[in-house]
């Protein structure tokens, strides 16, 4: 594990492997361990993986100020400095891709290609609003048992939950062990954060999308939409997994991600 300080805070992240950097950004409420089969297959297969904790997150610190994406887009840019890195292609699961929205429309330089897993590019709902400002109440008052209620199942697909309880055990683990703080930040962020959709079409990175056909939490149709939204996007979206697809189907992810990070072998590599 790394760190960096900046802004009050402190940053974690894990940086392995060498050649073509690839930055992945963890989802809602978890950390970078989520990446780990992505880590050990993408560094044999020559690339370099960047796996930061945001802030509240995992080991990084949060601080007193309110969170918002660009906040978390920020910390994103003092890294890539921190490591000297003009350009890397960068993926957001969940919530992460709501930062790589704000890192597209605010650092589009500093991105090469972008890569959507599970996400969506609309705004909440008043509903969703709603829901997100209650949760963020009571993880202010409980602690982290709310939000371990709420997502324990419908990160999975159902198929995972019978299968593979030990996973189910590991997932919860870690959001058991969030800073409530930094997760209540992290709803009111996405409860605040811009619509998109009407912006797509300003896309000109590379992009793929990848959606999860049982996903209890952002329905499929959502990766089509944000797919279609985008000049020349890439859509694929998995048969078998849930939200946590990349953990669920790391085979079929990998080869996914793989596939198009060689179509694109020139994207983000820092001059020698």
């Amino acid at each position: 594990m790394n760190k960096i300080s900046m802004d009050r805070t402190t940053l974690a992240y894990d940086d392995n492997g060498s050649g073509q950097p690839l930055l992945l950004i963890h989802g809602f409420p978890l950390n970078r361990t989520m990446w780990r089969p992505q880590v050990a297959a993408l560094t044999k297969a020559g690339y370099r993986v960047i796996t930061p904790d945001l802030r509240g997150f995992g080991e990084s610190r949060m601080t007193a100020a309110a969170v918002n994406m660009s906040s978390y887009a920020d910390d994103i840019i003092a890294l890539m400095d921190q490591l000297d890195l003009p350009q890397a292609v960068v993926g957001g699961m969940s919530m992460g891709g709501y930062v790589l929205l704000n890192l597209l429309e605010r650092y589009p330089e500093r991105v090469s290609a972008a890569i959507f897993i599970v996400t969506r590019a609309g705004a909440d709902d008043e509903a969703g609003k709603a829901k997100r400002t209650a949760l963020a109440a009571a993880t202010d008052a409980e602690g982290m048992k709310p939000l371990l209620e709420v997502f324990r199942n419908i990160l999975f697909a159902p198929d995972t939950l019978a299968a593979h309880p030990e996973l189910v055990t590991e997932v919860s683990g870690w959001i058991s062990a969030t800073d409530p703080r930094g997760a209540a930040a992290g709803l009111i962020a996405m409860r605040e954060r811009k619509d998109y959709l009407p912006g797509l079409g300003a896309i000109r990175q590379p992009a793929l999308v990848i959606g999860a056909e049982q996903d209890q939490t952002i329905p499929s149709e959502q990766s089509r939409l944000l797919a279609a939204g985008i000049a020349d996007a890439r859509l694929s979206v998995l048969p078998g997994g849930g939200h946590l697809v990349n953990l669920e189907q790391p085979d079929e992810f990998n080869a996914v991600l793989k596939e198009f990070l060689a179509g694109n072998k020139t994207i983000g590599k820092t001059a020698p």
